[in-house]
């Protein structure tokens, strides 16, 4: 028990759900209003397992190369070399993405080979994360970024094709993909603003193992300063967002993202300037965890409004 107990801590099992949770509500909630005579779950529950396999295997990597790191940033938190050893790791980690490969497969066949090549560039990239990028000036923040919005756009392009995405005219598929992009650039722009947060919190344990974060780099300030901005943007867009969707008389959906998103982040962007301390940041980034948490549940105003 101890052991599984321990697995399912390394996998982060609370954030694949969340990967879940997602997919589900972009396919129930939003693809099912839009296309209501065209409905395809087998695909969806393969690829849903494929991303969170992927992610599962990430995370796996991921705890396999900061093992010395965590020792300082999160003592009590380490898994690997405590309850499960390196070689197990590793050998997870492999199996995952092998069992996460076939799926999308599954999911796709041959004929949508870009997105079997999607994934398996998604697996490369938490690789090198792992290794590499996450210890560089903001490229494993980015990458992380756009990892989030992956799991959005997978179920997009899983239900239309490329070239059909590309140039069309038809007005479901249009709001389809307004509505895939809306969601992805705001998963993009609050893991930007969660990243930066973690980076702050994780600043003693980086710093001591040669890392090029962004506080190590700029400094705590100017890290705040960069959040801050993104923490604006995504307010800004937000606001002129309730302000647009207003003439459609998405009354509901209006006061929603008033209360639990941008009100939050407002809240959020009032602690960030008094934060200094790693438990401080800690709190931030689980507020970030929520926002996002709200922000793809207002998914269900499709359902209410289409």
């Amino acid at each position: 028990m101890k052991l599984i107990t321990a697995f399912f801590r390394l996998i982060r099992w609370q954030n694949l759900v969340f990967i879940g949770l997602t997919q589900s509500l972009f396919y129930f909630v939003v693809y099912r209003s839009l296309f209501t005579t065209e409905h395809h779950l087998p695909q969806l529950l393969w690829i849903m397992l494929a991303s969170i396999l992927i992610a599962a295997a990430g995370y796996i990597i991921n705890d396999y190369f900061d093992l010395n790191i965590d020792q300082i940033n999160k003592p009590s938190k380490n898994v690997i070399n405590t309850i499960i050893s390196r070689r197990w790791a590793i050998a997870w980690h492999f199996i995952l993405n092998t069992a996460a490969l076939v799926c999308t497969i599954l999911a796709v066949s041959l004929h949508k080979w870009y997105l079997i090549l999607a994934n398996i560039i998604c697996m490369i990239l938490l690789w090198f994360y792992s290794t590499s990028f996450k210890r560089q000036l903001l490229i494993g923040n980015i990458v992380i970024a756009l990892l989030t919005t992956w799991t959005i756009l997978i179920v997009f392009y899983l239900y239309v094709p490329l070239q059909s995405a590309i140039g069309t005219n038809d007005p479901t598929t249009v709001k389809f993909f307004r509505a895939a992009f809306l969601y992805a650039g705001f998963a993009f722009i609050i893991t930007l603003i969660r990243e930066a947060v973690k980076d702050m919190e994780d600043i003693k344990g980086d710093a001591s193992y040669g890392c090029k974060t962004l506080p190590i780099v700029a400094g705590i300030t100017a890290t705040k300063v960069y959040t801050l901005v993104w923490t604006i943007v995504l307010i800004g867009a937000l606001v002129v967002l309730q302000l647009y969707i207003l003439q459609f008389s998405w009354l509901w959906a209006v006061l929603y993202s008033i209360l639990f998103v941008i009100t939050p982040l407002i809240y959020f962007a009032r602690l960030l300037l008094k934060a200094n301390t790693p438990s401080e940041f800690n709190r931030l980034s689980a507020i970030t965890k929520w926002i996002m948490l709200a922000g793809i549940l207002s998914m269900v105003f499709f359902r209410i409004y289409l």
